[in-house]
């Protein structure tokens, strides 16, 4: 996977980008890093690559702890774009 310049995109092959929300559903919370990071069992660090997109992969039971935690859907959190639709 690479990195797409575009914030908070991560790219998979040439057909798909998935955007990571998690920032605008901890600030809707009013949920720092730290507390979220507190309340799943990860460090600030893992939660931060998470936050901003710098990550290839996510585990289906961060993602759950996470979704626990925020009180929301695992679509409020990941949005699915295609490439075309960023063009």
């Amino acid at each position: 996977m690479e990195q797409n310049s575009n914030k908070n995109r991560t790219k998979h092959y040439d057909t798909m980008t998935i955007i990571l929300r998690l920032d605008r559903v901890m600030a809707d919370r009013k949920m720092s890093l730290n507390e979220l990071a507190a309340k799943v069992g990860i460090s600030n660090v893992n939660l931060s690559n998470i936050k901003t997109g710098k990550i290839s992969a996510i585990r289906f039971s961060t993602l759950d702890a996470i979704c626990q935690a925020l009180d929301c859907q695992p679509g409020d959190i990941l949005e699915y774009e295609d490439d075309e639709d960023l063009r």
